[in-house]
């Protein structure tokens, strides 16, 4: 199939707005909420309209994302973005009538006999801040979490992939009254003024520094905020595991977009023994998952130029430091910069004061780090800012349940890497510099909702020794109160 041409230029309802305009996008949408949130029946219409709007044009987002890298896979984004999307909102309108039940809790027992529950109500409006890595998901799915809570959304996603971000502004358009859900397109000055808009809760994802800028416009109105950003993954493979097994899962994460993923494996920890044949085995996987670069559409470009000599920067000065640089060119392809083809790249013994060991790599770059001990392993990755994802290969469920329980990380795969994020049913989310809140599946919903409880008194009820004036009965009582509760 001929992939559309898809025009740079940004439709009307997702053009770059100003800041009078953007709190006039909020506050219709905040009139339009006021008069009734989103019923269930209303939310699931709005779920349809989502996944149908995806379906009609997935051909068209493709292209416009593979235009946006100057190269990526069709088949990439389908799978990697269109259908974790998809089967997303299959869960949440599988589960939604559920979640939105109230939930009974026991009550109090000096409180009873009333009753105590739990509702889920819509905070308001929710904004969501997009990343440029994956444009369609980590704007589109925060989008489905928030509809699926009765909330009101506003979406902006990044400025540095304008045609895809054109192409869901254009979709949301054609499926949703802008009073429910609105774009909004435009550059880092644009997304600066939307993160300082009184949302009832603001996702945002990108890189911790960005992060920190939002939390900090966030904070002037008291806006709760989920940020997932990112940080340095740690890869762990124990001795007694296959290596080849290991490596291959490891590097297909890797490499997915060209490493340019948040859950991408960012440097790899093998006992010091392994290390040479790490490099050897690499060259083989490489070769099958990427048998050339240049001219393979599989082979996702880097987005821009400027990311292109972070990267080059960043691997020539752990050369200048004396790590050991290994560059996997299957196919031995002449690789011109401006084609933003950056080759699997492998770089051991990096100092940890360099760029490569400081900074999430974002690219197809893996630093090497060789431990002699698995308890070693572990104090290097817990010596560091938390992840956001950490990978350990064993076959020994004592050793993983030692690795789980002494490390802190926003989530945990073993044996794989990156497809913990198709878990519905697991909360998503960083931890300190990789992230605060959760998302996805039903986390999602109860992280953009208002858990409230309820509690319903009886008519039976013995609230009045509570009260003045309070005399010997009510002491008495209170007395044995107390006894009872400091036992």
């Amino acid at each position: 199939m001929t992939a559309p041409t898809i025009s740079p230029t940004p439709i009307a309802h997702g053009t770059p707005a100003t800041v009078p305009t953007l709190r006039d996008r909020l506050d219709a949408q905040r009139n339009a909420f006021a008069s009734g949130a989103p019923d269930y029946r209303r939310r699931i219409a709005a779920l349809n309209a989502l996944r149908d709007g995806m379906l009609a044009r997935k051909e068209e987002l493709a292209a416009a994302v593979s235009a946006d890298f100057g190269g990526r896979s069709r088949d990439e984004t389908l799978l990697l973005e269109l259908f974790p999307l998809l089967d997303q909102i299959r869960h949440a309108k599988r589960h939604l009538r559920n979640w939105m039940r109230p939930k009974v809790v026991g009550s109090t027992w000096f409180l009873l006999p009333s009753r105590a529950y739990v509702v889920h109500q819509p905070l308001g409006v929710v904004g969501v801040i997009g990343a440029w890595n994956y444009q369609i998901l980590l704007t589109l799915g925060p989008l489905v979490d928030a509809l699926a809570a009765g909330n009101h959304v506003m979406l902006k996603p990044s400025g540095v992939t304008p045609r895809s971000a054109a192409v869901i502004a254009s979709i949301v358009a054609e499926r949703f009254a802008a009073e429910y859900v609105t774009v909004v397109t435009g550059g880092p000055e644009v997304a600066a003024e939307f993160a300082a808009l009184p949302f009832d809760h603001l996702i945002f994802t990108g890189s911790t520094r960005v992060g920190q800028l939002v939390m900090r416009a966030a904070s002037d109105n008291l806006t709760p905020v989920t940020l997932e950003l990112g940080g340095k993954s740690p890869a762990i493979v124990h001795s007694s595991y296959s290596l080849d097994r290991a490596l291959t899962s490891i590097l297909a994460g890797k490499l997915y977009n060209a490493g340019q993923t948040c859950v991408a494996p960012d440097y790899l920890l093998v006992p010091e023994e392994h290390v040479e044949q790490v490099e050897a085995l690499a060259r083989t996987i490489v070769a099958k998952l990427y048998p050339s670069l240049v001219g393979n559409p599989d082979y996702t470009r880097i987005v821009t130029a400027r990311h292109y000599e972070r990267l080059t920067a960043a691997v020539e000065e752990a050369r200048a430091r004396g790590a050991r640089v290994t560059v996997i060119n299957p196919a031995n392809e002449a690789i011109d910069p401006a084609g933003k083809v950056f080759p699997p790249t492998l770089v051991v013994g990096a100092p940890d004061d360099t760029i490569l060991m400081r900074e999430e790599v974002f690219g197809p770059v893996l630093p090497i780090v060789s431990y002699r001990s698995l308890s070693a392993a572990i104090g290097y990755v817990n010596a560091r800012p938390r992840p956001l994802a950490l990978y350990y290969f064993d076959d020994d469920q004592r050793r993983i349940d030692m690795v789980v329980a002494s490390t802190i990380s926003g989530g945990v795969c073993i044996n794989d890497t990156v497809l913990q994020l198709g878990q519905h049913n697991l909360p998503f989310g960083g931890v300190g510099p990789s992230g605060m809140g959760h998302y996805h599946g039903y986390d999602g919903f109860a992280q953009l909702s208002k858990k409230k409880g309820v509690m319903h008194q009886s008519r039976f009820s013995m609230g009045g020794i509570f009260r003045p004036p309070y005399g010997p009965r009510s002491r008495a009582l209170l007395e044995r109160m107390l006894r009872l509760a400091g036992r």
